[in-house]
């Protein structure tokens, strides 16, 4: 049963417009669903190095890092994915050990800790963010663990018209993580980006003008994409999407994206040794971008898509006995779809295969009896699906109480509890070399460009019913 905690709302608290009722009637439900305590980061030491690096990848690499700067739109895209690729020809030791050569100031060093935090590795010291100025100069000390938040916060999401059933949960989780801190908080304002004049821009410019001392929003990625563009921006963003290319130093982005599922599928795989993986896809945009993802990691590291065929493939056999086989199955389709594959996989004899598949795969799930079908399939989920997070309790309690958190909206709802708490711990990720925090979505990091990095929880299915994946791997 959920803890009841006293309502205590904070002084300065004014949600904006007509959502200042909303607040006051949201507030006592988001208490009930808390329990108290605060979010904590591990501390781990770097490494320290003074070998030269040697790696002809590496020297390639740099050289590309250095032109970086020069470049902008689909030519700086090209230029990081050499890069990446360049680095991945390295084993974990070799990146390790590299990365803990480069000089404070090297090009690549970015780049070289941002492939360590995607295979899981610690960074040998933070990243470097000489251009990155985050101003918290009005803002009380940190404490211990790094809690920092700002001292007047605005939100910008769609509050009206037809994104308002996507910002909804976003908002709730938000204010859910906000009323379930114990310590300081912000003054926090709302402002609706579809009712704003100008759009996501003009609510930005009300509330600089209104005295915000930082920003979260907007939702929609043309809209992060705008306000990215700007020469400068006086007030630091959290945009919630990522937008098409990396945010302005001292800014930074957080999204739910199918290319960091996509990317954590083929790490996962990888990790159990799988080098030939065959892909089932489905048509829409997620899919294919998921899948195009996890493409590209594998050939980075060495690995293949055998072929990537479509849920509706009636015959699995070829794409099993082609030569060198098969390690490995990606889904990327919902529920009702993979539990169709099941008996056309083990016809073609890929019943035994180890299978990872995208967080769709819950969709149109929820009967055991029929979703046994689906056991021993792996698929990233939201932490707290897994375990309970400090600041907000389970999924399963907050959804009692507050329909935002329930089904399709938990998603939503848990990025909108993780949005707050990359405001008040955003200074303390960017800046050390361990910075952590555990959220509702998974472990957040900040990578040296300013974009969240997101490891998920993973689960899967054992008698129909969805439960964290163990930790003896795929079966």
């Amino acid at each position: 049963m959920p803890m009841t905690l006293p309502i205590t709302r904070p002084r300065a608290c004014r949600p904006a417009s007509n959502w200042s009722v909303a607040g006051k009637l949201l507030a006592p439900l988001l208490l009930v669903a808390l329990a108290s305590g605060c979010v904590t980061s591990n501390t781990r030491p770097g490494a320290d190095s003074s070998q030269a690096a040697s790696h002809p990848a590496v020297s390639q690499a740099r050289d590309l890092a250095r032109n970086a700067a020069t470049l902008a739109g689909a030519a700086r895209k090209d230029n990081d994915r050499q890069i990446e690729s360049l680095l991945a020809q390295l084993d974990d030791a070799t990146l390790a050990r590299e990365s803990a050569a480069m000089p404070v100031g090297d090009a690549l060093y970015n780049y070289a800790g941002r492939a360590l935090l995607h295979r899981g590795l610690p960074l040998p010291r933070p990243f470097d963010r000489a251009d990155w100025h985050f101003s918290t100069t009005t803002r009380p000390a940190a404490d211990a663990d790094g809690y920092r938040p700002p001292t007047r916060l605005a939100v910008l999401l769609p509050l009206s018209g037809s994104l308002a059933s996507a910002a909804s949960p976003v908002r709730d989780g938000l204010l859910a993580g906000y009323y379930g801190e114990t310590r300081r908080r912000p003054e926090i304002v709302f402002y609706d980006t579809s009712g704003s004049v100008g759009g996501a821009l003009g609510a930005y410019d009300r509330a600089v003008s209104e005295g915000s001392d930082f920003v979260v929003g907007p939702l929609g990625r043309d809209e992060v994409d705008a306000l990215f563009a700007r020469d400068s921006l006086s007030v630091p963003v959290l945009a919630l999407n990522r937008g098409s290319g990396h945010p302005p130093s001292g800014n930074a982005s957080f999204s739910l994206s199918p290319e960091d599922e996509g990317i954590a599928a083929a790490e996962l795989l990888l990790a159990r040794g799988a080098k030939r993986v065959l892909v089932i896809a489905g048509s829409d945009d997620s899919q294919r971008r998921a899948t195009a993802s996890l493409r590209d990691r594998l050939g980075e590291r060495g690995a293949v898509v055998t072929d990537v065929t479509s849920d509706g493939t009636a015959d699995f056999a070829p794409f099993a006995q082609k030569e060198g086989g098969i390690d490995a199955i990606f889904l990327a389709v919902k529920g009702d779809s993979a539990r169709a594959l099941t008996p056309r996989l083990a016809l073609a004899g890929l019943a035994g295969k180890p299978r990872v598949a995208t967080s769709q795969l819950l969709a149109g799930t929820g009967k055991a009896d029929l979703d046994m079908a689906l056991d021993g399939i792996a698929f990233p989920t939201e932490a707290w699906n897994n375990r309970s997070v400090r600041s907000l309790g389970n999924a399963a309690s907050v959804a009692q109480v507050l329909p935002t958190a329930r089904a399709g909206g938990a998603r939503l709802f848990a990025f909108g509890h993780d949005a707050w708490l990359l405001t008040a711990y955003l200074e303390h990720l960017a800046l050390a070399a361990d910075g952590r925090v555990d959220g509702a979505t998974g472990t957040l990091r900040i990578d040296g460009f300013g974009n969240v990095l997101r490891t998920p929880a993973w689960s899967t299915f054992n008698s129909g019913v969805v439960v964290p994946l163990s930790g003896d791997g795929l079966r």
